[in-house]
């Protein structure tokens, strides 16, 4: 008796109120013990747990209780109150995820391709050999450039463009290329390079170098065995025949070297003629051998690795000559054929851009392509077209579904030696109404083959120039010196036959008014440094709040922050004698800038008469006169000098380009449109 009646109160215990959880009397890191079934701990166990029979269900209120064992958590779990909402927040969830999914796929969808790394901004062009000098022996080298990195990241550049730094002579400023996988000792070693791509690098910049691919030096061991006929070398370069007696060669045909006289040189050891398109110690090589072909691909290869970013292809319109050799034909016919010297007295249609020269550039593309897989690596290619027609030029973009160069450098700029509205105006309109659809425009007012803009134009349009160069659409270039408006130096004599202008632009940097510039610290520099250096250089224009340097960095930060300088659309409004008036907007943001250069005499503006709807007065959000920057203008009559400019901003929606007006005067490289509300670009607009 005593044992049932302790069995009873167990079961009580259990039940009255189901306040007590047997569930957890035994720790779960405990094993659980199997007593005999006959055992009266057994029954204890048992009953302690056991759910209670339907008479005893009626008397007790069972509810869900903290850490309650599942069988009394089945009870409940089916009941609708529980069930419904555990069935509703499921669906929901699921709901939610798929409508995550679709949003994600449907903003993929319809977002425009990001801009790459050679878009989103500026690139500055460095002559190494007059950057910066670091070891005193008057020559610039790659420690130089690492040393003024902090400067350039100043400017809010994003991309450098190194020219030739190849282990090379001294012909041709080192274009005459001996080791295409060596660096010059003048410029350092491969370990200093490495270095400067790692720093670089870790500036968030990138790092572009130039490529000679069309010739190399004639001391190069490819060239030297091509002379004795060695093995695979034997062609690697254009020989042919040729009469030579007395010292006077007769050449296989009339082609003339850029430099003047003709293309052909003969060689003492092979006995034979070899052709160049530049000097006589820059063979041309062979491109219609395949192994020629490859050994570019191998270096290409070979930088890439290094962690270059992207090449600038030099000379690529020379990369094929005609395999027949005919003269080429006389632009005077009636001129003797023996006085037919110079390299402008005749049509270049056997020894330039022909058949099969851009299935060449094609290849090197797809080779470049091998190292553009990986996230926010691209591998960019840009080609010198310089000197050819607008629509040879555009040729370089490559085909609709066929890539060659991301974009051919536009120097039409560069050429200028007069400045007026309608000028700049035929320059533009050139290249955006040629360029293939979809395709990415660039522009420079310098370059290391041309003069320096100050010398071709003035000083007083250094500013006007720039603020052009920013708020075209495209990726502006700069040639290092042309943000502080450095000048040519006086003519020197370095005893070689080269255009003045192509040397004298390329002299040391300025960086203050100490000794030699303070380019370098040595007794001497290659070239000397213009007499102008005391007053036109970095460390006095940082100081200057007018100085063509602190109005550079205005306009690259301008460029960089606004989404309408990098997306948006461009619509020239009027062009004059005088001044060019366009615009820059973007679908979806209610502002446009409206930019006014005027390049010839002082003149005033009616913005009024030209665009309906202006407001009386626009403020002013950059000029050329930083006392002006921030104030307003009267837009009945925008006064400017010579060489002056301003960016306006307008607030309105009724943009330009869907004005019926200006729709046929208005570009856009990559389109565009902006949402303030979900604060995206999308591209179905």
């Amino acid at each position: 008796m005593a044992e049932d009646k302790r069995k009873s109160d167990s079961i009580q215990m259990s039940m009255k109120g189901c306040r007590t959880n047997n569930g957890f009397v035994q720790n779960e890191d405990i094993p659980e013990l199997d007593p005999d079934p006959g055992s009266a701990v057994g029954s204890l166990q048992h009953n302690a747990v056991s759910i209670p029979g339907p008479q005893e269900s009626e008397l007790l209120v069972i509810r869900p209780y903290a850490g309650m064992p599942k069988e009394v958590l089945f009870q409940f779990s089916s009941q609708a109150r529980y069930r419904v909402p555990r069935e509703v927040l499921f669906w929901l969830t699921v709901a939610a995820v798929l409508l995550l999914i679709g949003a994600t796929i449907a903003i993929i969808a319809i977002s425009p391709k990001c801009l790459d790394w050679w878009q989103v901004g500026p690139m500055y062009q460095i002559y190494p050999r007059s950057f910066k000098d670091s070891d005193k022996d008057g020559n610039g080298d790659l420690k130089g450039i690492q040393n003024k990195l902090d400067y350039i990241t100043s400017l809010n550049i994003k991309t450098i463009w190194l020219t030739s730094f190849y282990k090379s002579s001294l012909k041709d400023f080192r274009y005459a290329v001996e080791d295409f996988q060596e660096i010059d000792p003048l410029f350092g070693t491969m370990t200093d390079f490495e270095n400067l791509v790692a720093a670089i690098h870790d500036k968030g910049l990138k790092l572009i170098i130039d490529f000679i691919l069309n010739h190399t030096s004639d001391k190069h061991a490819w060239f030297q065995l091509s002379r004795t006929q060695t093995g695979k070398y034997t062609d690697y370069y254009i020989w042919r025949d040729c009469t030579h007696e007395n010292d006077i060669t007769i050449p296989p045909n009339n082609w003339l070297s850029v430099y003047g006289n003709s293309s052909w040189h003969f060689d003492e050891v092979r006995k034979q003629c070899y052709f160049h398109q530049f000097m006589k110690e820059q063979p041309d090589l062979n491109f219609r051998n395949p192994a020629v072909q490859e050994e570019i691909k191998e270096i290409i290869q070979f930088w890439l690795a290094k962690g270059v970013d992207g090449f600038s292809f030099d000379a690529v319109k020379f990369l094929l000559e005609a395999k027949h050799l005919r003269d080429e034909i006389q632009v005077n016919k009636s001129q003797s054929p023996d006085t037919v010297t110079h390299y402008s007295e005749l049509y270049h249609d056997f020894t330039t851009t022909q058949v099969g020269m851009h299935d060449l550039v094609r290849s090197f593309r797809q080779t470049m392509d091998q190292y553009s897989r990986e996230p926010g690596r691209y591998r960019f290619m840009g080609a010198e077209a310089q000197a050819e027609s607008i629509d040879r030029t555009m040729m370089y973009y490559g085909l609709p579904f066929t890539q060659e160069a991301d974009f051919p450098f536009n120097h039409y700029l560069t050429t200028l030696d007069d400045l007026s509205g309608n000028i700049v105006h035929d320059v533009i309109t050139s290249w955006m109404e040629n360029m293939p659809e979809g395709r990415w425009p660039n522009w420079m007012i310098g370059g290391s083959d041309s003069s320096r803009l100050t010398s071709r134009l003035g000083n007083q349009y250094v500013n006007i120039m720039n603020m052009l160069l920013f708020t075209l659409p495209g990726t502006p270039i700069t040639y290092y010196g042309e943000e502080i408006g450095m000048g040519n130096i006086l003519a020197t004599d370095l005893n070689e036959n080269y255009d003045a202008n192509t040397l004298l632009s390329k002299s040391p940097m300025q960086w203050d008014n100490s000794s030699n510039a303070g380019f370098s610290e040595g007794n001497h520099t290659w070239l000397p440094t213009n007499s102008d250096y005391h007053v036109v250089n970095v460390e006095v224009q940082k100081t200057q709040p007018s100085s063509a340097l602190k109005l550079y960095q205005e306009l690259s930060l301008l460029h960089s922050n606004e989404l309408l300088f990098s997306r948006g659309w461009f619509c020239l409004l009027r062009n004059d004698s005088h001044s060019v008036v366009y615009t820059r907007e973007l679908d979806g943001i209610d502002k446009v800038f409206i930019v006014v250069l005027n390049f010839g005499e002082s003149t005033q503006l009616n913005l009024q008469e030209m665009i309906s709807g202006l407001p009386t007065r626009l403020r002013i959000k950059l000029s050329t006169n930083s006392t002006s920057k921030g104030s307003e203008v009267e837009t009945h009559g925008v006064f400017l000098e010579k060489g002056d400019g301003v960016i306006l901003e307008h607030n309105t929606k009724n943009l330009f380009h869907h004005q019926t007006a200006f729709r046929d005067k208005c570009f856009v490289s990559n389109r565009a449109c902006y949402s303030s509300v979900l604060n995206i670009l999308y591209s179905l607009c």
